[in-house]
């Protein structure tokens, strides 16, 4: 028989997963496999787990929460040479990864996906030794994503962002930039950079809307220095996927960039801090086989 392993964050999706455990893993007994669970404990412990997975040679590791537990669970399975297969069950608040994927945010619709789909290759970013599976990026609007308080996120679901969003308006500025991009540079100041591997960025679905989930390519776009009516206008814009119109919006396509500043700039990972330029980014193309449904 195969064997899975879940990997699952408690507190993520309202804390209703576990209510649900006992029939997820009967389920997937009576599809073929021998099925165990992890109970998360708490920052980077998804990525201990992962790695063990890997050394005990589980054929399937279901990742359970939001977008920063799957980015977890995938650098925990990047460890390993020839990683197993790998399902998502999204149990976030916005789940980006999920729904660029086309993923039901239905539990046990999510783990239909799982059972019934195939193995599809797709694409991962390396930034500075860490990988991720959606965005990486910088600007003070970045930092909404890991600065609203998980507790508040558990509460109050996407609205949490919102919240935190307003209170940081008054603090966006501007900072300097120099990105070398396979054979250009741009250099400039701005808002926030992001650099896409789905279509599906901070809750944002049109954001980027020719990516492919395994070109090789990332999705780069800049935000240059705006006044706050202009973001509000971009962001307007955003919404319903016309802001690549906005002459200060820059987009392009690139498989590697080094980017850099003069100033301190955290940078964002699939939602979570990153760390601070300078940064190294790289595409690797089908890096991991997701199971989903093709179609």
């Amino acid at each position: 028989m195969k064997t899975a392993r879940i990997i699952y964050n408690p507190t993520a999706g309202r804390e209703v997963f576990e209510q649900q455990l006992p029939q997820i893993l009967e389920r997937l007994e009576r599809a073929g496999y021998i099925a165990s669970a992890h109970r998360t404990t708490g920052i980077g412990d998804a990525i201990v787990a992962a790695k063990r997975a890997c050394e005990l040679e589980f054929d399937l590791v279901i990742a359970v929460g939001g977008d920063g537990t799957v980015n977890e669970v995938i650098n925990g399975l990047l460890q390993h040479d020839t990683p197993p297969e790998f399902g998502i069950i999204p149990m976030g608040t916005v789940n980006d990864f999920t729904r660029a994927l086309g993923i039901p945010s239905d539990i046990f619709e999510a783990l239909d996906y799982i059972i019934e789909g195939e193995p599809f290759a797709i694409d991962l970013g390396l930034m500075n030794g860490k990988y991720f599976m959606n965005i990486g990026g910088g600007g003070k609007i970045t930092e909404v994503s890991y600065e609203a308080p998980s507790r508040l996120k558990a509460v109050i679901g996407s609205l949490a962002y919102y919240v935190k969003g307003i209170e940081l308006i008054p603090q966006i500025t501007s900072f300097p930039i120099r990105i070398e991009h396979d054979d250009d540079v741009y250099t400039g100041r701005v808002m926030l950079f992001l650099i896409g591997l789905t279509n599906s960025i901070g809750g944002f679905e049109q954001l980027v809307p020719d990516a492919e989930l395994d070109d090789g390519y990332f999705s780069v776009l800049i935000l240059e220095e705006v006044n706050l009516a202009e973001l509000a206008h971009v962001l307007t814009l955003a919404m319903r996927g016309e802001h690549l119109k906005h002459d200060k919006v820059k987009y392009f396509k690139s498989r590697e960039l080094y980017v850099s500043s003069f100033e301190e700039v955290q940078l964002n990972l699939d939602g979570e801090l990153g760390g601070v330029l300078p940064a190294h980014f790289k595409n690797l193309q089908q890096a991991i086989k997701v199971r989903i449904k093709k179609e």
